[in-house]
């Protein structure tokens, strides 16, 4: 008696054989395959066109996915260097420490943005040890953070990017830079940091001259 063939044998064999169908046209057509849309009966070769059509499917997500996050890059990258060259402008402002917050204000379209440099702060707080300890910027709930008090709007944010303003040589930092939203997602605790380091390290190498 011949044994069954159990399903790993028939994978096994047709995955040995891929010539099994073009030599069996016939079967192609007559074999009836439950379909995911609709539980309707359907014949393998509109199966095949089926699961290549959900594929596409799922690329064309996905290319799309790419091109809006390149998109926001782009436009990120654009407003870096709009505010780079801002900052180079205003080398002779009075006040450089608040120069960096409001450019950082108009080209990222912030609510609310402020510096502080501990040689010429005397509110630091405890916003001086909370700025020595970190050791990428903070993103997440404004609430009870420190250096939110130096905000005009203060008690209407809901998130906030604090970011430690350091330079070579120092082991602490030289200050804090906040930026803060009333929108609780703008500065969310998933978000990607990139631009907020490259934002930091370029705002200390300006207000390095200002640090004794």
């Amino acid at each position: 008696m011949t044994e069954p063939t159990d399903a790993q044998s028939v994978a096994d064999y047709l995955a040995a054989h891929p010539e099994f169908f073009e030599d069996n046209p016939e079967l192609t057509a007559s074999l009836k395959l439950n379909s995911a849309l609709g539980g309707r009966t359907i014949s393998l070769q509109d199966r095949q066109i089926e699961v290549l059509r959900e594929k596409i499917r799922q690329l064309e997500l996905k290319l799309s996915n790419l091109m809006r996050i390149a998109k926001d890059n782009d436009a990120i990258n654009a407003n870096f260097h709009q505010w780079t060259l801002q900052l180079w402008r205003s080398q002779d402002a009075n006040d450089l420490g608040e120069a960096v917050a409001e450019t950082l204000k108009d080209t990222f379209d912030l609510p609310e943005a402020a510096l502080r440099l501990w040689d010429h702060c005397t509110d630091a707080g405890d916003a001086r040890a909370f700025a020595d300890q970190l050791k990428a910027p903070y993103c997440g709930a404004a609430s009870g953070k420190p250096g939110l008090a130096w905000l005009e709007n203060a008690a209407t944010m809901q998130s906030a990017a604090l970011i430690p303003l350091r330079t070579p040589g120092r082991p602490h930092s030289i200050g804090l830079l906040v930026l803060a939203s009333p929108d609780a997602q703008r500065f969310s605790t998933d978000m990607a940091t990139d631009i907020l380091l490259r934002i930091g390290e370029t705002a200390s190498a300006v207000l390095e001259g200002l640090v004794d």
